[in-house]
């Protein structure tokens, strides 16, 4: 093969590779994990709202140092995660949507002792809007996502859906 097709094939490859590692943290990757778990349980479609997204990527950036999983205490409802490698956007709404499986509809619990409110928060069904932010984290490479919910879910008492 002549050096020109192995530079041609090297440059296809590297921007393959640039592709698939940004592919899954567009704001259209973020509403689509969302809006798959929401529709499993009957409840309409969140839209990507630009004013969301602006604040969960100034909070993500205001933990960058650190990456502690430290709520911002804003007026949104927010789910929180850090993971290594190539830890994406919808690796972290993965995440929390496998909490299904701790989050029992009929009585609106948890089971004890597990976590599945970052689950009840991506479906909760009066939360319509969507932003959310990724930074890679200086303190050891991993990487910090948020997503921003509005209005707000996760009432005591009320169910998601």
């Amino acid at each position: 093969m002549g050096s020109f097709k192995l530079l041609a094939l090297a440059c296809f490859f590297t921007l393959a590779m640039f592709h698939i590692t940004h592919a899954q943290n567009s704001p259209q990757d973020y509403l689509d994990a969302h809006n798959r778990a929401r529709a499993e349980v009957g409840v309409g479609n969140m839209v990507w709202d630009a004013n969301l997204a602006a604040y969960a990527s100034n909070y993500a950036k205001q933990r960058i140092g650190d990456c502690n999983l430290i709520h911002s205490g804003g007026p949104y409802g927010e789910n929180l995660a850090k993971g290594g490698g190539a830890f994406t956007g919808v690796d972290a709404v993965n995440l929390w949507v496998r909490e299904k499986t701790f989050y029992d509809h009929a009585s609106n619990t948890c089971t004890q002792g597990k976590e599945c409110r970052h689950y009840t928060q991506v479906v909760w069904r009066n939360s319509v809007q969507l932003g959310c932010g990724r930074v890679q984290c200086a303190n050891d490479g991993s990487w910090f996502v948020i997503c921003s919910y509005n209005p707000p879910g996760n009432y005591v008492g009320q169910s998601p859906y």
